[in-house]
């Protein structure tokens, strides 16, 4: 097909809105809303194909899908045919148990194109694609019916993008890759890709639903705009689903960040497990408090402090405290036993009290104690104690067997009733929060203080539109203690580079069904607008919106909390910047608006615990305009005027 009927084909698709045959061999899918089409072809030597475009600009072109064995035969190729293409639509919605909001759309086209061969193993295939509003994703599939398995040495799926675009990529626990262009990338690189495709064009490459297999990992060369899938399944064998692969559009990059298509592409829970106990929310944690003086008092992650911290967690209406490393014994000796250990009955006696009070206890299991003794134990006894959740460290082995026990921990967990955050190097987010809504949260960024770095305020700003586009991370913010020189904590005493507003404003912006704070109650008090701010966080989100930002340099977060109070988060790079919010998100009406600026002078070095409060009545109509100090931030809470 040439490509000026390759045009003409595309505006066709997307003027009808529907999947369509052009010639035998090509067809077209396109997005409900009829901005976003993909084209998938079969080539004369049976290869299949895809492209993909939006808003009439083609942003992939021609790339490749299928496998190709160790035989070197691709799947699929010479002497496969189609067999048949069908095709349906969707217009449902899922109800989260807790998300980004009450009420997600679930709307999307969708077709399947088989495909069959003669001879050979397999000898059928299927190639599943959707379109939705706000990306495209397909998977493989190989149907039941087939005998036999088929080793595989690659993975055939190619993103051939159409200009050497701009992007970020996920870099463990650092500051993400990028901004970098394609043609710079020489090797791999993990997801999420962020790309920015011009002032109006934003895609993010990722997967969902990953039950077997390598997590993704892409490859490039140097010169090139062509990405190409690294990792690989071992095996393809009768019944076999691949994850899907997505690539999330916007034409902003919080289109992609507001996006619950990674969830969507999930199964929904067992009908078997009852999830009705999930409750998001706040927590406070110990780890960070360990060495903390106030007034006479020293923090220890020792049972007086921990009793203070409940205290304190009830008082502001907050969920949970986070009981860190070595309550049980050293967490990397092997003979520290995760039910046994020094002070498992200070623990036994803190959750007791903590039910009294209303406040869930996580318990820390690292993997070297979660490997030697029986893990179905293990968990079952922290379900017996009446533990809220497990917040798992240090997971061994390759990413395949990561990826698995995560898995069977998650499974675990949820059996016993508790909620789980996995930690150091986890397993990327796919969308596990549907299926196993008790997955509240992983560490899949730079934590605050975490690594015995602190990061920068660009790194924040980077994170939400990379990492966060996977779903819930754990990056404790919210340190209120950000001294000129160091502290007294015992794990990590460095300044922090932020200032007080930007760090409350971090809590809000970033997504997490457990938004972890690593500061003691006395330096809360100390603020108490943004301590209001902090407790006004009631989860679930009713909606969630990323009002503006850009990548690497600012954002602004809205959500609305369960109890119809409007809360807005904004922070910046290192530039100080003055941001125009218009407040058409608000509902009908007049609201009381508490405001928390920068101070005057305020800086993420040099100046950092300074800030102005004001109040005002508001509404939907207005115009606020905020003044963020470089690394700074700002907070706003709407309520309803009565």
């Amino acid at each position: 097909m040439n490509k000026r009927f390759l045009l003409f084909a595309l505006l066709v698709a997307v003027a009808l809105g529907m999947c369509i045959s052009c010639t035998k061999g090509e067809y077209e899918l396109t997005s409900p809303d009829k901005k976003l089409i993909m084209q998938i072809r079969q080539q004369e030597n049976g290869e299949l194909t895809y492209a993909f475009a939006a808003n009439r600009t083609p942003l992939i072109n021609e790339s490749s899908l299928g496998f190709k064995l160790e035989s070197e035969e691709v799947l699929p190729s010479s002497g496969w045919k189609i067999e048949g293409v069908s095709d349906r639509q969707v217009r449902g919605e899922w109800k989260p148990l807790w998300g980004k909001r009450a009420i997600v759309p679930d709307h999307f086209n969708e077709l399947t194109i088989t495909l069959t061969r003669p001879s050979g193993t397999p000898d059928r295939m299927e190639l599943v694609a959707r379109a939705y509003n706000d990306g495209i994703a397909f998977q493989y599939r190989i149907p039941s019916e087939n005998t036999g398995d088929a080793k595989v040495l690659s993975e055939q799926t190619t993103y051939n993008f159409a200009d050497d675009y701009t992007a970020w990529f996920y870099n463990g626990e650092n500051h993400n890759i990028g901004p970098e262009k394609l043609t710079e990338t020489d090797g791999t690189r993990l997801p999420v890709m962020t790309v920015k495709a011009g002032d109006n064009h934003y895609m993010a490459i990722h997967e969902a639903d990953l039950k077997t297999g390598v997590p993704l990992v892409l490859q490039s060369q140097k010169g090139e705009c062509v990405f190409s899938v690294a990792s690989k399944p071992a095996v393809l064998v009768p019944g076999y689903t691949s994850a899907w692969r997505v690539i999330l559009y916007g034409t902003t990059p919080g289109v992609l960040t507001d996006s619950h298509l990674i969830e969507l592409l999930n199964p929904d829970p067992n009908p078997a497990y009852d999830f009705s106990w999930v409750k998001p929310g706040m927590a406070v944690w110990d780890w960070r408090i360990d060495g903390a003086e106030w007034e006479g008092f020293k923090y220890t992650m020792s049972y007086p402090s921990w009793i203070r911290m409940v205290d304190f967690a009830a008082e502001q209406g907050f969920k949970y405290l986070v009981l860190d490393a070595n309550w049980y014994g050293p967490e990397f000796e092997s003979d520290s036993d995760p039910t046994k250990g020094d002070k498992a009955r200070d623990v036994q006696k803190l959750i007791a009290y903590g039910k009294e009070k209303g406040i869930g206890i996580w318990l820390y299991l690292n993997d070297v104690g979660g490997r030697k003794y029986p893990i179905e134990e293990t968990l079952k006894q922290y379900g017996d104690w009446g533990a809220a959740g497990v917040k798992y460290g240090f997971m061994s082995g390759s990413q395949e067997e990561k990826n698995q026990r995560t898995r069977m921990i998650t499974e675990l967990c949820a059996k016993n009733h508790l909620l789980v955050d996995y930690h150091d190097g986890p397993v990327h987010p796919y969308g596990q929060m549907r299926t196993w809504p008790n997955a509240v949260t992983r560490e899949y960024c730079h934590a605050q203080l975490d690594a015995h770095r602190v990061f920068e305020p660009k790194t924040l700003v980077t994170t939400v539109f990379v990492n966060m586009v996977a779903g819930p991370v754990d990056m404790n913010n919210g340190m209120f203690d950000l001294r000129q020189g160091h502290t007294t904590r015992v794990d990590e005493s460095q300044p922090v580079p932020s200032t007080l507003v930007s760090e409350a404003a971090r809590t809000l912006i970033v997504f997490s069904g457990a938004t972890i704070l690593p500061d003691i109650p006395e330096y809360y008090r100390k603020y108490p607008a943004l301590l209001d701010f902090l407790s006004a966080q009631k989860m679930p989100w009713k909606e969630s919106r990323t009002l503006a930002g850009e990548i690497g340099q600012y954002v602004v977060m809205m959500r609305q909390s369960a109890e119809d109070v409007y809360l807005v988060g904004a922070a910046t790079n290192e530039e100080g910047r003055t941001i125009e919010l218009p407040l058409t998100f608000l509902d009908d009406g007049i609201f009381e608006a508490d405001v928390v600026e920068d101070g005057e002078g305020a800086h993420y070095l040099t100046n950092r615990e300074t800030l102005k409060v004001s109040k005002k009545q508001v509404t939907k109509k207005d115009t606020l305009t905020l003044t963020l100090a470089p690394g700074g931030g700002a907070c706003l809470k709407f309520t309803a005027h009565r």
